[in-house]
């Protein structure tokens, strides 16, 4: 499928293709999804986090070598960005050496065909194991509060993150895009650091303050887009996108751990599968909003400002949610203190009634 899409790519130029490439980019980052559920299924649930960071600090460090060696290419003009397409092309078409004998717990064991007859495949019980896998996801307050956050926030980073250089090219139309490569490989160099803490750093305060962290971190980020917007100096633009990046890969790596811990074990995919749907749905209508023709058509810096305000909102939703949270929860506490000191007011008297009564016979 990486062949095809980057062979369109190289050789073709008209709409139509390019439409296809879009439609077949998602079926290939799709994939995505199916690694990050897969290593759940082979340690215990208790490294789960540190797995988590250490997988995503792997793809960013992959993603920030690439970015070096395409920033050198086109610096020394040895490639211009085209070019590049041919670098990306040739890697899916590298040999891949099947062994010929599976290892399992350090030993290697020669393939088995298992001779068993395989269960007959059920729509109707595929479909009540789904639902059963979504209800028995979402019925958990973390799950809903993290992979919401997860999916809003998803779609406004790949937003930003796609049209960021239209944003430099606007600040600094002289330079064009001589930096911005040394700006995307610092970020995912960042982001690499920043996940892998994510995945040593201890996770009970993040489940205990989840509504106040997301609601800063949302607002820090929302704050950071909205200034972009603003920015008249192209340095100043790049280190408030890396800011800004570093910050989202750090929670969403935090996110994927948490949210992971509450699953099943056979629901991984579902649950990251629905929350990246709703990332690319929700990034699609900003698209759709700020710049299709059938919406409001901004300029780059009107639609960071307007990226700016939806990480602001997301901000303001979750500060309402905490500050329901708290609320609900001095109540309970309240509730308790009173029904506490009812409950020793009526054991005083249970004692008092008992010291009185003999003395009462006695009499």
């Amino acid at each position: 499928l990486g062949i095809v899409i980057w062979s369109l790519l190289l050789w073709t130029e008209s709409l139509a293709a390019l439409q296809v490439v879009q439609v077949l980019y998602g079926a290939y980052m799709a994939s995505e999804v199916a690694y990050y559920t897969y290593i759940y299924a082979k340690i215990s649930r208790e490294k789960y986090q540190q797995v988590t960071g250490n997988t995503r600090a792997a793809i960013l460090l992959g993603r920030f070598l690439s970015g070096v060696i395409s920033q050198v290419l086109v610096s020394t003009g040895a490639m211009n960005v085209r070019d590049l397409n041919y670098i990306t092309l040739g890697n899916p078409t590298l040999p891949n050496n099947e062994p010929n004998e599976s290892v399992e717990n350090g030993t290697a064991t020669a393939k088995t065909i298992d001779a068993q007859p395989k269960a007959r495949f059920s729509a109707s019980r595929a479909v009540r194991l789904l639902w059963k896998h979504l209800i028995s996801a979402y019925r958990q307050l973390p799950v809903v509060q993290w992979s919401l956050w997860w999916a809003l926030a998803m779609a406004g980073f790949i937003q930003v993150q796609v049209y960021v250089q239209l944003l430099w090219h606007e600040i600094d139309q002289q330079q064009g895009t001589l930096f911005n490569g040394g700006a995307e490989a610092l970020l995912t160099l960042l982001g690499a650091m920043s996940a892998l803490a994510a995945g040593y750093i201890a996770n009970r305060i993040f489940e205990q303050w989840a509504l106040w962290i997301l609601t800063v971190c949302s607002g820090l980020q929302g704050g950071l887009i909205f200034y972009s917007g603003f920015a008249t100096n192209i340095w100043v633009a790049y280190v408030l996108y890396i800011l800004f990046g570093t910050l989202y890969l750090f929670m969403v790596t935090m996110a994927s751990a948490i949210v992971a811990k509450y699953l099943e074990e056979d629901s991984f995919g579902l649950i990251f599968g629905i929350n990246m749907f709703v990332a690319v749905g929700v990034q699609a209508l900003l698209t759709l909003a700020t710049i299709s023709e059938r919406g409001l058509m901004l300029d780059p810096r009107d639609q960071f400002k307007v990226y700016g305000g939806y990480f602001l909102v997301l901000s303001i939703i979750y500060l309402i949610a905490a500050i329901a949270a708290s609320v609900a929860r001095v109540w309970r506490l309240r509730r308790e203190a009173r029904a506490a000191s009812a409950n020793a007011g009526v054991e005083r008297s249970v004692a008092t009634a008992e010291r009185c009564e003999p003395a009462t016979v006695s009499g």
